[in-house]
């Protein structure tokens, strides 16, 4: 077994380690870092569940090796609240855009939550100011069984609105 030595930033936090050169990212952020949130569906890029954000930009992690990850910065939705790792999470500490998704019922069973979220966290970082027609347009390219996707998009238009008023990841108003 040949292996590769990658350093990488993963949720602000430096990781290094020897890796096997054909080591998905999905696979690797579940089983050698412990990244669970990152959900693997249809390990064809075509469902979203594994979206995570390299250097800022959403990217499906089925589609990567993790060898791709050397001197880069990958954040996972358990990187998008103001929270330590392994510490409980209150509602308020979650980030705009997850607080909004629970507020508006936009999730149900919850495997293609984590790769909405990625997805649409960097959407409204390049502009919050969306209207709910180029919200739709942001996540077609997730797959959810659960959901008429009517849900997902008014927590994300939630999300914009606060967003645009200038809210943080650490303030927030909690459930209305």
């Amino acid at each position: 077994m040949i292996s590769v030595p990658i350093s990488a930033r993963i949720n602000g936090i430096e990781w290094s380690g020897e890796v096997e050169p054909r080591l998905l990212l999905s696979d690797f952020l579940r089983s050698e870092v412990g990244l669970t949130g990152t959900h693997v569906g249809c390990e064809h890029g075509v469902c979203g569940a594994c979206t995570v954000q390299l250097d800022g930009e959403p990217v499906r992690a089925c589609l990567m090796f993790a060898v791709q990850i050397d001197r880069h910065e990958v954040t996972t939705v358990e990187g998008l609240a103001a929270t330590v790792p392994g510490e409980a999470i209150s509602v308020e500490q979650l980030h705009p855009v997850q607080r909004a998704l629970h507020e508006a019922h936009g999730l149900q069973c919850g495997f293609c939550t984590p790769g909405i979220l990625m997805t649409a966290e960097a959407f409204l970082r390049e502009s919050p100011a969306r209207s709910r027609d180029e919200i739709r347009e942001a996540v077609s390219g997730h797959l959810c069984r659960c959901t008429g996707y009517h849900n997902i998009v008014e927590g994300v238009a939630r999300a914009a609105e606060r967003l645009a008023a200038g809210e943080s990841v650490t303030e927030g108003e909690g459930e209305p």
